[in-house]
């Protein structure tokens, strides 16, 4: 009885620990660029061949599978957002969406800056590229420097979808695909999804399944068909789940009544081990292609990113709009530092700014090297003080 108790206990330490120090993560980018890199044709074969109905893995990990990871983030937001919560009142979170307008302007201004001193007239395209932020990364790495409790990790949480919904506008409007362009008529099906969540909780639905299987698919639809990414679908879902009014109340207290506290039970893990597949997927990237363009991507990220959302919240706060509470200014910086880490939405755009391979390859690597910015900002932390809680 005790061995089976001790061997419980071993598994739970040893998952907290995987899922403590993102492993499963860093496994899946460190796998797909061993692999691309010493057997690319095998690689792609794996990402990109056909699965079910035209579909490969690449569609299922990115579109489908990453909804629930937003639809994770946007329980966080819910719950932070609900009295007691660090974004609550509601005027809390105007400073990480002004930080976010930060987070977009500091990285092009930089971008522009660096290309007109280093680069040359080809490369301009590329300005977009630096204005994204990895959420998963982000809030990841964030919740590891900071501790997951911290309100620094709800205020780049909150920062880091405005980032990547303006990436998303800028990958629509700046960089359209010529043979897909946005269809707005589309996008009509996301309010209309939003009803059905309404009408689904007004009448006292309690099982999360139908409204991800009614309302969720619904607005995914409306985002895939407008050409936009539909990983963002539950994001407008989510908060029409069922959830307690305060989200000081305990946890374990609402797992069994509140629908919204069992879905983040349930999918938690999931989305911690699943990770591996979105690293698998998103980061099988040659190593040995760098060029001008590399450096002006992770340069403008890294200065862009930090000195933009540091000056943007900071006069925010100025103008009478606070940091969350127990949020100090060393921690908007390492905030900012963070945000740095552009690797899905900048892959993609990238993918978009130019038509040359080889541009676009190099691109990529400055989005991928931008991860250097969580080692650095977990060093720059312990340093200044900073301690996970």
């Amino acid at each position: 009885m005790f061995g089976i108790k001790r061997k419980k206990n071993n598994l739970y330490k040893t998952i907290n620990f995987l899922r403590k120090f993102s492993v499963p993560l860093i496994m899946g980018v460190i796998t797909a660029l061993i692999w691309a890199n010493t057997a690319p044709r095998s690689y792609n074969i794996f990402i990109k061949s056909d699965l079910i109905m035209g579909h490969n893995l690449y569609f299922f990990v990115n579109d489908i599978f990453m909804a629930f990871f937003f639809g994770l983030a946007g329980a966080e937001l819910v719950q932070s957002l609900m009295p007691g919560g660090p974004l609550n009142p509601v005027r809390k979170a105007i400073n990480p969406l002004i930080g976010s307008l930060g987070g977009v302007i500091g990285p092009i201004i930089f971008f522009l800056v660096f290309n007109s001193l280093f680069g040359s007239p080809d490369l301009l395209r590329g300005w977009g590229i630096p204005t994204a932020t990895d959420i998963a990364l982000a809030w990841l790495a964030a919740k590891l420097i900071f501790g997951a409790t911290h309100s620094a990790v709800k205020f780049l949480l909150l920062l880091t979808v405005a980032d990547d919904i303006i990436g998303l506008f800028i990958i629509s409007v700046f960089y359209p695909e010529p043979l897909h362009p946005v269809q707005p008529v589309y996008l009509l099906l996301i309010p209309a999804a939003m009803g059905i969540a309404f009408f689904l909780r007004k009448i006292r639905v309690q099982n999360y399944w139908v409204y991800v299987l009614t309302a969720g698919v619904v607005s995914w639809i409306g985002l895939y068909h407008a050409y936009l990414h539909p990983s963002l679908a539950l994001f407008f879902i989510i908060p029409f789940l069922p959830h307690p009014s305060n989200c000081s109340q305990p946890l374990l207290k609402h797992i069994s009544r509140s629908t919204l506290e069992r879905f983040k039970h349930q999918w938690d893990v999931l989305v911690d081990f699943g990770l591996f597949m979105f690293g698998l997927t998103n980061a099988g990237i040659n190593l040995f292609l760098f060029d001008t363009v590399t450096w002006l991507v992770l340069f403008s990220l890294l200065m862009g990113k930090t000195i933009g959302i540091s000056m943007f919240s900071s006069i925010a706060n100025i103008l009478g709009f606070p940091l969350p509470s127990g949020m100090q200014k060393k921690d908007l910086i390492m905030a900012g530092l963070i945000a740095a880490m552009g690797l899905t939405v900048a892959l993609l755009i990238s993918g978009a700014a130019f038509t040359d391979t080889y541009l676009q390859s190099a691109a990529k690597m400055g989005a991928l090297l931008s991860i250097s910015a969580a080692p650095i900002a977990f060093i720059l932390s312990r340093l200044i003080g900073i301690r996970a809680r």
